[in-house]
């Protein structure tokens, strides 16, 4: 089964990435260069090497089911690279050999000793034998690695104080010291025999380190959260600097508004105020080092001298995005990781928007700025997830959407960015016309048309359609679908005019697409329902509901037959003729998006976790398909190009992936279409008189330049020819001079000459007589050497005649000796043969006790080790327990030690802070001491004041009974007089029923009358062109009758030569040349003939036609007329109902004034009694007369605007039947 599986995947469809425009942020190492121009970067589910001039891209993807790198690594001599990556349920530590043109997995590290936790930062040795990973804190980690036999040599726990981020990295020069930094803890270990241990012992307060760098092998420097720079040597502190929060420098604000500066400015300020400089990246080169000390700006260390610290020598500043909404923020973003060339003159950095920029080292000799800029490595990139994706026929280029509010448009060929805007909203879908041209993008409040420009994008056209998640063009681009909720709106790409609503769908619509020729749309909805609508007519074609599943991506073949949809229920569907003939399985995963290509022969589908699978059509339940791992996130868009060379898909990780396709079908040689794409663009007409004009200027510009050039150029040529007259002087003064002095020189040194030659004689005579003294020494020596030697000799051949004789004395006493040994030993020999046999005969019964023995002995001793085994082993298991058991005391036992002692400063502080408090309330007890026997005193004297008011009260308390008696009986007034106008109002809710109910008649009249006019205007259409048809059949009869009469006039005359034969045979030639068509007119007439017949049947029916018509139209005069006059009849019993309700009003009117006047006497009376002061008297009973006024007036404002509305609605009905041009026909 497996290998039939494998069978089937070989022959499954292929891709390879051949682009990726996308970076994954916050990794680890997450840039580095392996060449001078190449750059590596974690991109998707892997990593990409890139060529920053040729444009050429290189995917490195990760293991199954990776969702993304979280640290990687590349070894110092570039041939290897270490990624860390999340995948399933336990994390992934992977080496990559980089040598091969694709980049190959070497080892895969993975060790039981080591707790399953992702490794956040990698580093190699020098020699790139070693590799150590950190895991993340607080319980972190340090783990070293033999990689190439995968083998764990040594591990380390690091605790830390708290979350954060830690970084590892080995000495330059050191194969065996490491460094790791995290919060609270900066630690240098040394590997030796198996073990890691600690080389420093850390002093002074612990700090949270964020990141760190070898400036040589005893240097490391360490950058903190709260902007602090340590330099350690050898492991202790040797240097300091405390780094201010960077504001973004004036330059780069230029080209804004005033206004927006000055806001910008507030905004720095008060962020200056709230945040605290940060470094967030450290990198060292060969002259110091670089770090990122604020959001946006990279700062340049070097050192002048070895005994001076390092000084700050550049500031570097991330540009301002043009294209941005607010380029202030584009300029502000963190930079996470910094890293040099090889050479140094690149520096490159990746930032938490997913972006990456680079900068040109300058040398010495050249003229540094304090003050630069990074520039963007190629474009910027999508920051968010991509929700929208789109190629167009004309041109190599696609159209991304995000929800970072961009919209961008790519090109697949040159692998470039050609636009990029930003909006204020964020952008949900996005569509491109077949030309390249134009797009559609479906914002959060409106759809807006935009012209693709040169170099910009206008909105052309917006449409009041919110948050549309789908839109796309037709194939011939004449119209465009958007999607409105649950309604289909198609338009005209031309006129931009509403054609038609597809309305049908229950559920939310979430894709759409449009069959080859246009004429046919299918979509699918998240209630289950896919379905083929017929555009000629605007209703369903075919439909297929599943209300189990929720589809989200749905394609068609070439011919429109066969759809194939995906969504929640983990299956790709075929559907063809209203029903699901075929459906594959995911296998654990959800499918996302389906892309068929334009052959009909494959189909790529889009997962949950990222990935891309390729199959061939037709499809079969087994594994026939390719997995491919590209995306860290769910696949949100795809689509094939039109030539089926390219695949292009789209993720929430914000990446774009640009697939070559290829069919691996045996036998099959695919030859690839060479399309020629249009190379125009569009312009707007401002923008080229702009450039013209600025053309225009800067010629002016190089003319000025010209003539002050030539005229500056003419003042140099004077000034050059005095300066050469001036040095022309000079030189011939120097040149007398120096001739003089060389004559001077000249006879000096014929002085010297002489001199030298008779030192030179004096030295060869003294030279002479040293030489005869020599000779007569070396002659005397020699003489005496001579008689000393011939004596040698004579002493030494007596020596050897000596030597001789003991020589031949020797010889003949060792041939005497070793007879006589020979003897001796051939009688030991017998005797210790005959002791041999006897040994034999005794060794083979030892041989055979001692084996009986070797037997019980191993029994013994097998036994004796089986118990011993047991014994240690369950001792092994108790010693683990319990030091398992110990560690996690200790554990818990240091964490204790440590919250007991923070509990002990907070509680320290906590006292001091209690103590300044008592203080301060001592102080504050006794001041209010004070004021409490002030405050008495006020006391005794307003109980005073407040009996004799409390007295005052009652009494009027006694009144107010009197007057809420009073109200009471006018409220039971006011309830009836309510009661009563509202069921007039009832009355008129009922009239306004019967008046909407007869404004829906007459639309529905209206609209009869509309259909008549129509088919009167057609068949009138119809009788014109019949009439047409007659008027041409009637020149053709008169046509034929004329030639008819020719004809008999040349008959005529062709007659009257009977006699003459050959004259009759020539006339009768004529005729036939003249008339050689004959027989085509006489089918012509027969023709003619069946016109006319076919004429009177179409005549007929068309009469019949038109005395039906009138009959219906005499009729619906007549229903029109009874209607018109039952609304003329309901009108004036309403405007009796009308005047009777008037009648009621002014009654109620009446009744409110009285009521009105009776509340007005009661305040009179209470305002008489209130001139006393009272202050605190209740202000409710008045709250109370108040309200019945105010409702009760509008009641009647409301009354009166109702009868207004219901006049104007009687007039204009009235208006609308009198006119006669309402139902007229022709």
């Amino acid at each position: 089964m497996a290998e039939a599986e494998a069978a089937a995947a070989a022959a499954a469809a292929a891709v390879l990435p051949v682009a990726v425009f996308g970076c994954r942020p916050r990794v680890a190492g997450g840039v580095c260069f392996l060449e001078e121009r190449v750059v590596l970067h974690a991109a998707g589910a892997g990593c990409l090497r890139l060529h920053i001039d040729h444009k050429w891209h290189n995917f490195i993807p990760g293991t199954k089911k990776s969702r993304g790198v979280q640290a990687l690594a590349v070894s110092p001599d570039r041939r290897f690279l270490a990624l860390s990556e999340a995948a399933g349920e336990r994390p992934v530590l992977a080496v990559y050999e980089l040598s091969a043109e694709r980049a190959r997995r070497r080892k895969v590290l993975a060790a039981e000793e080591q707790p399953a936790r992702q490794a956040v930062s990698l580093a190699f040795s020098p020699d790139s034998q070693l590799l150590a990973a950190a895991t993340a804190p607080p319980e972190g980690h340090l783990a070293c690695w033999l990689w190439e036999k995968q083998q764990l040599v040594a591990t380390v726990r690091v605790p830390a104080a708290g979350d954060g981020p830690c970084q590892v990295s080995f000495n330059p020069q050191d194969n065996t010291q490491v460094c790791i930094t995290g919060n609270g803890y900066f630690k240098l270990f040394k590997y030796s025999e198996g073990y890691l241990k600690q080389m420093n012992l850390q002093r002074g307060e612990p700090e949270n380190y964020l990141c760190h760098a070898w400036l040589s092998a005893e240097e490391v420097i360490c950058g903190t959260d709260t902007g602090k720079l340590s330099l350690f040597e050898t492991g202790d502190l040797y240097w300091e600097k405390n780094l201010e929060y960077r504001k973004p420098p004036r330059k780069q604000e230029e080209g804004t508004t005033e206004e927006h500066e000055s806001g910008a400015t507030c905004e720095d300020t008060s962020l200056q105020q709230h945040s605290l400089p940060q470094i967030s990246a450290v990198a060292a080169y060969s002259k110091g080092f670089a770090c990122s000390p604020s959001p946006g700006v990279v700062l340049l260390f070097e050192k002048i001298s070895e005994e001076e610290a390092y000084e700050e020598r550049q500031e570097v500043w991330l540009p301002q995005d043009l294209f941005s909404t607010d380029p202030k923020k584009s300029s502000r973003q963190d930079i996470t990781w910094i890293c040099f060339s090889p050479s140094e003159e690149v520096m490159v950095v990746s930032t938490n928007k997913n972006q990456l920029y680079m900068f040109t080292m300058f040398s010495n000799k050249l003229i540094r700025e304090k003050i630069s800029y990074f520039s963007y490595m190629n474009f910027p990139l999508h920051s968010n997830s991509i929700t929208g994706l789109d190629m167009c026929t004309w041109k190599p280029i696609l159209a991304t959407c995000s929800l970072d509010r961009s919209v961008r448009i790519w090109n697949y060929k040159k692998n470039t960015l050609e636009l990029c805007k930003e909006y204020q909203e964020e952008a949900h879908t996005v569509s491109l016309h077949p030309t390249g041209f134009f797009c559609l993008v479906g914002f959060s409040d409106k759809l807006r048309f935009i012209s693709l420009l040169y170099e910009d994008m206008h909105v052309f056209k917006e449409f009041a359609v919110k948050k549309c998640r789908e839109c796309s063009f037709s194939n011939g681009g004449h119209l465009f679908a958007i999607v409105n909720g649950n309604v289909i709106q198609i338009y005209s790409g031309i006129t931009f005019e509403n054609v038609t609503n597809l309305k049908g769908h229950t559920g939310m619509v979430h894709a759409i697409k449009w069959s080859s020729d246009d004429t046919k749309l299918v979509s699918c909805d998240t209630h289950g329902a896919v379905y083929k609508w017929n555009l000629l007519t605007g209703k369903k074609e075919s439909e297929c509901v599943l209300k189990t599943c929720i589809y989200s991506s749905i394609s068609l073949t070439y011919d429109a037959k066969i759809i194939f949809a995906v969504g929640s229920d983990q299956t790709l569907k075929e559907i063809s003729e209203s029903s699901i003939k075929h459906e594959v399985p995911a296998r654990d995963v959800v499918y996302t998006t389906v892309a068929v290509s334009r052959s009909g022969c494959l189909v790529f589908v889009g997962t949950s976790l990222g990935t891309i699978r390729a199959m061939k059509y037709p499809l079969t339940q087994k594994k026939n398909f390719s997995e491919y791992q590209a995306h860290a996130g769910a696949v949100t868009k795809m689509t094939v190009t039109s030539d089926d060379q390219f695949l292009l898909t789209a993720s929430e990780d914000g990446c774009v992936f640009i697939w070559r396709v290829h069919d691996k079908e045996p036998g099959e040689v695919k030859e690839e279409q060479k399309l020629e794409y249009a190379e125009e663009v569009l312009i707007m007409r401002s923008d080229i008189d702009e450039k013209t004009q600025a053309i225009l200027d800067l010629q002016n510009c190089v003319r000025d330049l010209q003539t002050e050039s030539e005229y500056e150029l003419r003042l140099k040529d004077i000034y050059c020819e005095e300066k050469i007259k001036s040095l022309e002087e000079n030189f011939t003064q120097e040149i007398d001079f120096l001739k003089t002095k060389h004559q001077i020189l000249q006879e000096e040194k014929e002085k010297q000459k002489l001199q030298h030659e008779v030192q030179l004689s004096e030295l060869i005579d003294k030279q002479a007589k040293e030489v005869k003294q020599l000779e007569s020494d070396s002659s005397q020596k020699l003489s005496m050497e001579n008689e000393k030697y011939q004596e040698l000799q004579v002493k030494s051949q007596k020596m050897e005649e000596e030597y001789e004789k003991q020589l031949h004395s020797l010889e003949e006493s060792k041939t005497k000796a070793m007879a006589e040994l020979k003897e001796q030993y051939e009688k030991k020999l017998k005797h210790k043969s005959v002791l041999l046999e006897e040994t034999k005969e005794s060794m083979m019964k030892q041989i055979k006790a001692h084996e009986e023995m070797e037997k019980q002995i191993y029994e013994d001793g097998d036994k004796e080790i089986f118990e011993l085994k047991d014994k240690y082993e369950k001792q092994l298991l108790e010693e683990k327990e319990s030091n398992i058991q110990l560690k996690g005391e200790i554990g818990v036992m240091n964490k204790r030690l440590n919250s007991l002692q923070k509990e002990l400063k907070d509680r320290n502080r906590d006292i001091e802070e209690m103590r300044l408090e008592q203080q301060k309330l001592q102080d504050i007890i006794k001041s209010l001491e004070k004021d409490i026997f002030a405050l008495k005193t006020d006391v005794k004297e307003r109980t005073e004041t407040i009996l004799e008011k409390e007295k005052y009260v009652y009494e009027l308390k006694m009144k107010n009974q009197e007057l809420q008696n009073f109200k009471f009986v006018l409220s039971y007034k006011i309830e009836e007089s309510k009661k009563q106008i509202e069921s007039r109002e009832n009355d008129i809710e009922t009239m306004k029923k019967q008046i909407s109910e007869m404004e829906e008649e007459l639309e529905q009249f209206r609209k009869e009358s509309v259909e008549l006019k129509l088919n009167i205007t057609q068949l009138q259409q119809k009788q014109k062109a019949t009439a047409g048809e007659v008027h041409r059949e009637m020149e053709k009869r008169q046509n034929m009758e004329t030639l008819i009469k020719r004809f008999k006039a040349d008959l005529h005359n062709c007659v009257r030569f009977i006699n003459d034969s050959k004259k009759m045979k020539d006339g009768i030639r004529e005729l036939y040349t003249k008339y050689m068509h004959q027989p085509d007119v006489v089918e012509a007439q027969a023709e003619d003939a069946d016109l006319q017949q076919q004429y009177k049947k179409q005549q007929e029916y068309n009469e019949r036609n038109l005395a039906v018509l009138r009959k219906k139209v005499m009729k619906d005069k007549e229903i029109q007329h009874t209607a018109y006059m039952r609304i003329v009849q309901e009108n004036m019993s309403l405007i009796k109902e009308i005047n009777d309700l008037r009648q009621e009003l002014r009654v109620a009117n009446t009744q409110v004034h009285n009521l009105e006047s009776a509340l007005r006497l009661n305040k009179s009376k209470k305002a008489i009694q209130d001139t006393a002061p009272s202050a605190e008297l209740p202000s409710g009973p008045a709250v109370l007369r108040l309200n019945p006024e105010m409702e009760s007036e509008k009641i009647i404002e409301m009354q009166q605007l109702e009868i207004q509305y219901l006049r104007d609605q009687v007039q204009e009905m009235g208006k609308a039947l009198n006119s006669p041009g309402a139902v007229s026909f022709s």
